[in-house]
């Protein structure tokens, strides 16, 4: 789902880092004003940072292809504003130092796992309308269609943009066969990142859902 540098063209590009950077500035304000201590957030958003800049070395195969884990889903569910920034970071961290995605990507590349990210968490967000009954199975199924959704968003975001704009020299048709192809292969990946979340869900209600949002038992 990383783009990689020389991909697109420099105006997506610009306006990649423009959008980034609004959405970023959006986030922090919203966690300004939604936490009375913000600080407190701070050791989560860490944590899941390090999960989220680890799990790009793990690879699925999917032939002919394979993908690796995003973890946007995830990080929306568990952290959400906070999601934001630790995206950003733990993107800046790849590109710097595995050279997974670009910095001059950068902007794009937090767009489309950002964004879904915060989409995720608006989906898990549904689980407060559900009966007691069903609050823990249906958590679980939320977290899974909100870490689906968010994988099937970031990567048809990114086919798109690649889609829509290839070069006039590239074979458009060789390109577009290989971008949708490599789309494909990212639903196991949504299946897989979904069965995770859920699982992870399920951990955090039975230790700590306050973690969650929810109330401490």
């Amino acid at each position: 789902m990383h783009i990689p540098d020389g991909i697109l063209p420099v105006s997506v590009a610009a306006a990649g880092f423009a959008g980034a950077g609004a959405v970023t500035w959006l986030s922090l304000r919203r966690i300004e004003r939604t936490y009375p201590d913000p600080r407190a957030g701070v050791p989560r958003a860490s944590l899941l940072t390090a999960v989220f800049f680890m799990a790009s070395l793990v690879h699925v195969p999917v032939p002919p292809a394979s993908v690796h884990l995003v973890l946007s889903g995830l990080m929306g569910v568990v952290l959400g504003w906070f999601a934001i920034p630790a995206i950003l970071v733990g993107l800046f961290l790849q590109a710097v130092m595995f050279q997974h995605g670009g910095l001059t990507m950068l902007g794009v590349n937090a767009c489309i796992i950002g964004l879904p990210a915060l989409l995720a968490n608006r989906v898990f967000a549904l689980r407060r309308l559900l009966p007691a009954r069903l609050a823990t199975p249906g958590s679980a199924a939320l977290a899974f269609l909100a870490s689906f959704a968010a994988i099937a968003v970031g990567a048809a975001a990114a086919a798109l943009l690649i889609v829509s704009t290839v070069p006039a020299h590239l074979d458009a048709a060789a390109e577009r066969a290989a971008t949708f192809t490599l789309l494909a292969a990212h639903v196991p990946l949504g299946v897989i990142e979904g069965v995770v979340t859920a699982l992870v869900v399920l951990f955090l209600r039975r230790v700590d859902p306050g973690l969650l949002g929810e109330p401490r038992r």
